[in-house]
This record gives C-alpha cells, structure tokens and sequence, in this order.
C-alpha cells in the first residue's frame, strides 16, 4: 500500500513538474509574441502639444510606452517640475521618428505638459531602409525636379513605390548575379594566366587569347554596371516631400521608403493586411543599412543552413562514436576514460569551442588548405578566415557529446536477445549491426539530433569567432558555381539579437525587433525539432513490434 502511494506521489510529482515546463514555455512564447508582433500593427500617431519652459512646442508620433510614477522619482531624476504637480502623474515615451533631420526620434513628456493631443487623419507614416520611421504630412511628389500631379496622390504615392522597388530588386539581381558571375570569370582567367606564368607556358598565342577573353568580360561589365547605373538613377529620379510637425519640409528619396500608410485612417481590415505584410517583409527582405532597418531574411537562412550542415556532419561522427563504445570496445580502462571525456565535453562552455574552432579549423586547416590548393590567391585567405564551414564543424564538434550519450543509452535499452538470435541463425555481427541494432536505434538517435539541434540553433558566443557577422553582401548560395560557397560568411539569428540588443546606436527603437526575433528563433527551432520529433515517432512505431517480440 506504501509502495502505490510513493508511487502516485511521483507520479503527480512528475506530471506538475511537466505542467510547469510547459505553463512557462508558453509564457515565454507570449511573451515574445506580445512584445515582437505589436511592432508590426499599425499604432496610432498623436499630435501632441506640449507646454515647456521655453515655449510650446509639438510632437508627432507613437506612443511606445506609457507609466505611472511618482513625483519622488521624477525629483530624483533631475527633472524640473512644477509646483503644483500631484503625486502620481503618467509619463508618455513618444517615438517621434525623423531621426535623420530631428534632435532624437524618442522623447518623454509627462501628462501636466500637455495642454492638447489630437489624432489627424492625414498624418503619415512611413518606414524606410535607413533612419527609421518618418511621421508627417504628405506634401506632394517631385520626378527629376518637377512636382508631380495626380487626381489621387496617394495611389500615385503607392505606384511609385512599387515601381521603385521593382527597380532595386533587378538592380539587386544584376549585382548579385551577372555582375558576380562576371567577377568570377575575371578572377579565374587571371588565376589561368598566373598559372600560365608560372608553368613558362605563357606564350603570345595564350597571351592572345587572354586578351580578348579578358575584353570581353570586361565590355559586358561595363554594360552590366551601365545597366545597374541606370536603374539607381531612376529608383533616385522620384522624391518624396514630408511636412513635420514645426512645418518644415523635407525631401526624401522614394528609393529608402519601403511603405507608406496613413495609420489614423485605417479600417481593421486594412490594418490586418498591413500586419501581414510587414510580418511577412520582415521574415523576406534583406536588413538595410542597418540591423533594426529591412528583414532578417539572411540571418534566417544562415541559421537554418548552418544547422543542416552542422547535422550532416555531427550525426555519422556521434553515431559511430557510441556504436564503437557500445558494441566493440568493451568495458575497459581506454573505454571508462573516453566515456568520462566525452560527459566532460558536454560541458565545456562554448566559448572554448570558439576558440578552439578559430585556432585548429580556421587557422590551422583553412590555412594549410589555402597553402596546398589556393596558393595563387594568398596572401588574401580562401579559406584561412571564418566562415560557414568552420561554424558548421565547430557546433558539430561542441553537440558531439549528446548525440553520443543518446545513441549509446538507445543502444543500451535494445534486448540482447535480439543481438543473440540474430548471431544464432548465421549473420555476422556487422550484418546484425546494420539490419537489426541501427534501426531499433534510430529513435535515440533522432533523440540526439533534436538536443544538438536545439543547442546549436541558439548559439552564439562560438559563432563570434568562426564566421558569423552583422551584415554580409552575399548568401552562402548563389547562381555562381560551386552554387554553395562555404567560405563565405554569414549572418545568424542569435548573433542578430546579440547585435539589436546591445550593439544598436538606438536600442529604444529596436527593442521590439529584439522580441521578434527572439520569437522567430524558437519558432524555427520548434519546427525543426517538431520534425525530428515525427519522424521519431514514426520510426518507434514501425520498430514497436520487433521490440516486443
């Protein structure tokens, strides 16, 4: 009878313990969600006027945020209040934008100095590739100079804008394809002509031929780069005029303007159309000029690319390892120390990897690769510098321990009667390896895979070190043979909220992308476990009944 009641004790012990995993799991996704999304649906924006020392003055904007607090805190920030004030007042942050012709694109006021607010109609917001969001009236288009006249300016507005960025989305691809194309060519037939050199076979004839390959090349960049030249031109040639709040105007380019809507004159359905497509530009586009301006598109298919080819590498190397200790070492001396070694990786700090990684894959490998196979290119490194494929090996080498220990404890629970009577009707203990301990194992294994993806996809420290960055010019994978480029570079979602939460010149403003982020880090992490976790399942079920017989 004690024996049921320890055993339900546990049991219910067990299951709160499970109940508060998840409870705070989906706290956190609410979280993030809550703090991330709001940042796409469009807020209101506010005319304030506020009363000052020197005089009123107004400010355009959003309110970020919005608290209650006491006389006594804002004494003991130095701020200068009046005399009447109350205990308790609300004080306003304002994201005012503008940051490029304004003293700062966030301003806090309390509510005993605002004498007025109002929310017009006809403001505008705009989001831009550089300089965040701009607020204003929209005073009219000027093409090449001239003002621009249509029945309806916004339609107008919204046409340009899509025009324009038609525009730089072939410029894009002209500088990203064929011109890189091009370049590559170049570089190769420079590469043939030291060779050539070299070797003492650079003769008049192969001079020749250089020559007029080298022309060639150099006459369709020439064309290409007039081409790119034009499309700028035209993506500059359309200006748009926006009136601030003090009533001055300002000219800005229509080629740094990604969207334009006016927020206080938006019916719901519009409004959930513009979430859908700013959510949906965030997760598609490249980051502008800097990394709270434009999407994530890169850092997304970074990550995702360099944990694919982290698992490509460390699940063969972890299955053999466990394989070797489990079914042909033994239990001797060598085999305890290797065991205890491998608990010891587990944990190590990551850190340590990075710098391991950086010491022997960059610097020792890369360098030694570049030694043998890119002589010609030294001294600038090919693969002597980070880069995806030393990212890939190093998170490999740093998840090695727990694909190890779970295929081992997968191999662990299979029946040696299985083992036995596979032996007992002939096959050898290879073939009883490969046909009857593998894939009863492959659950374990796949359990293995879901750990190491989940650590791997979240780090950062390490990738620091060995090939991640804030912006790349370039995917890994392009148009241009080899198509995938692992000497390149690349950008990560953790190094992106890294770099949004503590390296941004404007950290108020790039707050919620900080959440957002965050949230599309776990969102593709669960879904990558997600599927590792069914295809477990599926195995489990196909090898269920050779389990129990």
């Amino acid at each position: 009878m004690n024996a049921v009641r320890n055993n339900d004790r546990w049991r219910w012990l067990t299951a709160g313990a499970v109940a508060v995993s998840l409870l705070a799991f989906l706290l956190l996704i609410v979280l993030l969600g809550w703090q991330g999304l709001r940042y796409f649906w469009p807020q209101p924006v506010t005319l304030f006027t506020v009363q000052q020392p020197v005089g009123s003055t107004k400010l355009l904007g959003e309110i970020a945020q919005q608290q209650t607090v006491s006389r006594q805190q804002l004494v003991a920030s130095g701020a200068e209040l009046p005399a009447n004030l109350p205990e308790n007042v609300t004080r306003y942050l304002i994201k005012t934008g503008n940051r490029d012709f304004s003293e700062a694109d966030f301003h806090t006021v309390i509510d005993s100095e605002i004498t007025g607010r109002e929310q017009p109609g006809e403001v505008i917001a705009l989001q831009r590739r550089s300089g965040g969001m701009a607020y204003g009236w929209f005073d009219g288009l000027l093409e090449n100079g001239q003002p621009l006249v249509a029945s309806n300016m916004m339609r107008a507005l919204q046409q340009r804008i899509k025009q324009t960025r038609e525009r730089q989305a072939q410029a894009d691809n002209i500088r990203r394809v064929s011109m890189a194309r091009l370049n590559s060519e170049l570089e190769q037939l420079a590469l043939q002509q030291r060779q050539l050199q070299q070797s003492k076979q650079y003769t008049a004839q192969a001079e020749s031929i250089h020559q007029a390959d080298s022309a060639e090349l150099q006459r369709q960049f020439a064309r290409k780069a007039d081409q790119l030249s034009g499309l700028n031109s035209e993506s500059e040639s359309t200006v748009l005029i926006l009136r601030d709040a003090q009533g001055q105007q300002h000219q800005l380019p229509l080629s740094q303007i990604l969207a334009a809507w006016y927020p206080n004159a938006m019916s719901t359905g519009e409004k959930w159309q513009h979430f859908l497509h700013q959510l949906w530009h965030f997760v598609s586009d490249s980051p502008g000029d800097s990394s709270g301006d434009g999407g994530v598109f890169p850092a997304i298919f970074g990550t995702v690319l360099m944990v694919l080819l982290m698992s490509v590498v460390v699940m063969p190397l972890g299955v053999v390892a466990a394989i070797w200790l489990h079914e042909y070492a033994g239990n001797g001396l060598i085999t305890r120390l290797v065991r205890i070694a491998v608990v010891n990786l587990a944990g190590v700090p990551s850190i340590v990897y990075g710098v391991f990684g950086l010491g022997f894959f960059v610097w020792l490998v890369g360098g030694s690769l570049d030694k043998l196979f890119f002589a010609d290119s030294l001294p600038d490194p090919t693969f002597g510098t980070p880069g995806l494929l030393w990212a890939s090996l190093t998170l490999a080498l740093l998840t090695l321990p727990v694909v190890i220990v779970a295929t081992e404890e997968g191999l662990s629970r299979i029946p040696k009667s299985l083992r036995q009577g596979s032996l007992a009707l002939g096959a050898t203990q290879a073939e009883t390896l490969w046909h009857v301990t593998l894939p009863l194992a492959i659950p374990a294994m796949l359990t293995g895979l879901i750990l190491a993806v989940a650590r791997a996809a979240g780090e950062t420290a390490p990738l620091m070190l060995v090939g991640v960055v804030k912006m790349v010019p370039e995917l890994p994978v392009d148009a241009v043979f080899p198509y995938l480029h692992l000497d390149r570079k690349f950008m990560h979602l953790g190094f992106q909220i890294y770099d949004l939460a503590f390296q941004s010149p404007n950290t108020q403003a790039d707050r919620p992308l900080v959440f957002a982020t965050a949230l599309l880090l776990v969102t593709i992490i669960l879904a990558l476990n997600l599927l590792a976790m069914a295809l477990r399942h599926r195995l489990r079920e196909r090898y269920r009944r050779l389990m129990n017989s």
